[in-house]
């Protein structure tokens, strides 16, 4: 394990350079430019490493391209996953207003944490391998480049690569304190339009049916779904409604995001959001949308993987944690698929989406020994 960490003090700066060069190259969701830019370097690095014999670039027709790295190829064992993403949520131009720098131990980039160094750690990993010679088994990278919008097209291919893998390592950020994450919400994702009736409003507003209003009470029926025992929430997140200030509205529209523990608890509030009935009968509500993600639970599988990581961690004297968290990953779909996988094994850091977000330097080596630790033990 010494061996493995010294691996990563010693590549710190190639590492960086990499990650520096990601972060600069924007990437925000849905921008192919961008996608594409960022493959590239990732690419090109990936194809100077000897253990790799396939470097695989996924068309997606919205958002850009998706990356497959294969390695280790020269046996029939089942192989380890390590599932990553390279969109971003930062719009392109973050870059110049909060650009790319280092104070003290931390630095500083709009995607650095979630997860542009994580991409450029996947690859060293495959380095400290190569040298080391403990990679016992075939490794998978796949790095998507939708999974900041759910991944539309990314989750095919999530599940094509982790439905006969020994283990999935999903190197997403940690959370705080550096813990790994056993368990994931599921999410849904819902459209409640209202179509209602226009009327002057000051002439004759009895001949209107308020879609605000009817909105508005459908809003209080959702935040009733809301459970705290079981960690269910249900939030109507924005609204939009009316044409003009002196008519009765006849359309308003609302986006609701839905958080569940369990599959059997996802099916029953997406249910009763589903069969919502409007208070005002000349209403009409029309529901779109539904389950995006299913829960990430904390299965025997998943419990097995984490005391395994935790005893690598330990070796490396430091205690790993767990948590359960309420955003979702595209570790969520390998949950559902009944395969062991663990979350949450980037570099840490904090502010994942916010103007704050950054690594922390010498947490580098020390997340990287045990990622290389376990799959060197899997």
């Amino acid at each position: 394990m010494a061996k493995l960490r010294d691996h990563f003090v010693s590549r710190q700066h190639e590492l960086l350079a990499l990650t520096c060069a990601l972060v600069e190259a924007e990437s925000p969701s849905g921008d192919k430019d961008g996608s594409s830019a960022v493959v590239s370097l990732l690419a090109n690095a990936a194809g100077s490493i000897n253990a790799v014999s396939s470097v695989e670039r996924i068309t997606s027709e919205e958002f850009g391209e998706h990356l497959r790295i294969k390695a280790f190829t020269d046996n029939s064992l089942p192989p380890i996953v390590i599932l990553g993403h390279t969109d971003t949520v930062h719009p392109r131009g973050a870059i110049k207003e909060r650009p790319w720098r280092a104070e003290g131990n931390r630095i500083y980039g709009p995607g650095i944490f979630d997860m542009k160094a994580n991409c450029a750690l996947a690859l060293e990993v495959l380095l400290v391998c190569e040298a080391t010679e403990c990679a016992r088994s075939p490794i998978t990278i796949l790095l998507t480049c939708d999974e900041e919008t759910g991944s539309p097209s990314g989750r095919g291919l999530v599940e094509a690569e982790s439905k006969n893998a020994r283990a999935v390592l999903v190197l997403e950020p940690p959370a705080s304190g550096g813990r790994v994450k056993t368990a994931r919400k599921g999410t849904g994702m819902f459209s409640l339009e209202v179509h209602g009736r226009a009327a002057h409003a000051g002439l004759d507003p009895e001949k209107g049916v308020s879609a605000v209003l009817e909105l508005a009470r459908q809003t209080v029926r959702l935040s009733e779904l809301n459970d705290p025992a079981t960690g269910t929430t249900v939030t109507v997140t924005m609204v939009h409604g009316g044409t003009h200030t002196n008519v009765v509205p006849a359309e308003a529209r609302a986006e609701i995001d839905l958080r569940f523990t369990s599959a059997s608890e996802g099916l029953r509030v997406e249910s009763a959001i589903r069969n919502l009935k409007p208070t005002d009968a000349r209403a009409q509500l029309v529901v779109s949308g539904g389950i995006n993600r299913p829960p990430l639970e904390r299965t025997d599988g998943v419990a097995a993987l984490y005391e395994h990581a935790r005893t690598i961690a330990k070796l490396l004297d430091f205690d790993l944690g767990e948590a359960s968290v309420g955003g979702a990953s595209d570790g969520n779909f390998v949950g559902a698929l009944g395969v062991p996988v663990l979350d949450g094994l980037g570099i840490d850091g904090d502010g994942a989406h916010a103007a704050h977000e950054h690594i922390v330097v010498d947490g580098i080596p020390l997340r990287g020994a045990l990622l290389a630790g376990l799959i060197a033990s899997l």
